[in-house]
Parts: C-alpha cells; sequence; structure tokens
C-alpha cells in the first residue's frame, strides 16, 4: 500500500504518514527542510524487504503543529508513528533527523534497532560561538518573516557557495523550502548546543549503525565516528564517494542488510 495517513500525537497534533511496502516495519526520518516527499526514493528502494513508512515531522507539508515547539512533542509523535507500525519498529534518521533518533531512543520509545547518516553534531568545543551565533540571527529573522533568509542562512551553513544559493532561490523549489523555514528552528533545537551528548549517549543500548560519506566534509565524518563510539552497541560505516547528500540507491542495500540482520 502507499496512501497517506494520519496519527495523532500525545499534544493533539496530527502527523501525516504514508506506508508502502510489506515486511517487518521501519520509519525514516528526515532531516532540515525535509518532508515525507524528500525520503519517498529511499522508501521506494526499502519497500521490497520492508513496511517502510515515511512522514512530514510537525509543522511540515501535511502535519498539524501546536503550542510552542518542544523536542518532547517531536518525540511524542515518533512514538505515535511507533504505535501505528505496530508497537516497535527500526528506525533510520538522517541528519538533525538522526540526532531525533537519538533523543527519541534515549528518552526510551520502543526503537527495535535504527541506523543513522551524519548526525550534525560538533566534536570541537570551538565550534559552539559559531553555533549560537546561527541560532540568535535564525531566530531574530525567523521572528520578523524574513523566511527567504533563514533558508538562506541555513545553506550558508552547511557549506552552498552564494552562487547556488542564488540559483535555488530562482527555482520552482524555493517557495516550498521558505514554506519549511520555521522548521529550521526545530532542527537547531534538537541538535541541542551542539555537542555530542555522550553521557546520553551511553545510556541507550539499542543496536544501532551510523554511517558517514566519505567525501563528506572531515566535522561530519568525525561526529559519525564519534556517536558510533559513545553508542555502547553502535558501529560504524562509511560510504566510499558518498556525501552528506547520500545516494538512496548506494544507503538502501546497506540499511536493508542491517535492519534484516
Amino acid at each position: 500500500m502507499n496512501n497517506v495517513c494520519t496519527v495523532t500525537s500525545g499534544d493533539g497534533t496530527p502527523i501525516a504518514y504514508r506506508r508502502s511496502g510489506d515486511g517487518p516495519p521501519v520509519i525514516l526520518v528526515g532531516g532540515a527542510l525535509n518532508t515525507a516527499e524528500s525520503e519517498a526514493p529511499l522508501a521506494k528502494l526499502l519497500a521490497p524487504r520492508f513496511d517502510v513508512i515515511t512522514y512530514d515531522r510537525r509543522g511540515r507539508g501535511a502535519s498539524g503543529e501546536s503550542g510552542p515547539y518542544a523536542v518532547e512533542r517531536e518525540t511524542e509523535d515518533l512514538a505515535a508513528l511507533l504505535d501505528a507500525a505496530g508497537g516497535s519498529a527500526s528506525v533510520y534518521g538522517v541528519s538533525s533527523g538522526a540526532a531525533l533518533v537519538l533523543e527519541a531512543t534515549a528518552a526510551g520509545l520502543p526503537i527495535a534497532q535504527f541506523a543513522l547518516y551524519e548526525p550534525p553534531y560538533a566534536t570541537d568545543p570551538a565550534a559552539l560561538p559559531g553555533n549560537a551565533a546561527y541560532r540568535e540571527r535564525l531566530t531574530d529573522l525567523l521572528a520578523r518573516g524574513r523566511r527567504g533568509e533563514a533558508v538562506e542562512l541555513f545553506l550558508s551553513l552547511v557549506g552552498m557557495v552564494p552562487e547556488m544559493i542564488a540559483r535555488m532561490r530562482r527555482s520552482p523549489m524555493w517557495p516550498d523550502l521558505a514554506a519549511l523555514a520555521h522548521t529550521l528552528a526545530y532542527d537547531n533545537a534538537v541538535l541541542g548546543p551542539g555537542l555530542i551528548p555522550a553521557d546520553r549517549l551511553a545510556t541507550i543500548r539499542t543496536r544501532a549503525m551510523v554511517v558517514d560519506g566519505g567525501a563528506s566534509p572531515p566535522p561530519l565524518r568525525a561526529a559519525a565516528r564519534a556517536v558510533a563510539r559513545a553508542l555502547p552497541r553502535g558501529r560504524h560505516r562509511t560510504l566510499t564517494g558518498q556525501t552528506h547528500e547520500v545516494a538512496p540507491h548506494v544507503l538502501a542495500p546497506v540499511l536493508e542488510e542491517f535492519f534484516a540482520a
């Protein structure tokens, strides 16, 4: 099946999701500026082996949002999806979605096993002032309704050059990105101050795999290795030639092998 469904989160927020395929359940958790559609190519590749659930995180796409944002509310969203999946599932998270998976697992959600792709934590405390400056600037832009500039700020943060950002601004996708701008603050909240929460990760006893791309920036690769080390049952894997925008056809077999083991 491949239909749009809705679950109700703990605070009454409707969370829209889609299911495809048949087999053990796997939930895909997108990162910044992602919706369920962003994960559709990966879901299609996993569907022959798994019952794959993709969803719009709160404030995105067809999902709603209620009251002030808190990371705990997003954890409750994932809990509602796990219930819809039958009470437990394997979970994959990418980028800030990976950090959300870690928060949810540490909070005790019934996640059977999880895989992460490049959780964007910092490993060097010297990065913290820059993180704080980004947070302050993002908050100011969103408060003044300057959504396009907020997206530009984020794209600059992740290393996109001005010429590419200018091309994106002229593309048909730009209004959709601007519509998601307020959720950049949610992603930032999930990451907390920015450093790897090693003590919290040490409490997670769930089987885990942390993946990075061999062509990704060194800080992202270092973070992936450090997160894997901090998890008691964590393992690390590198996908040769991949970047932070990992190719679904390269990632899918790795996830399939891990989740089916």
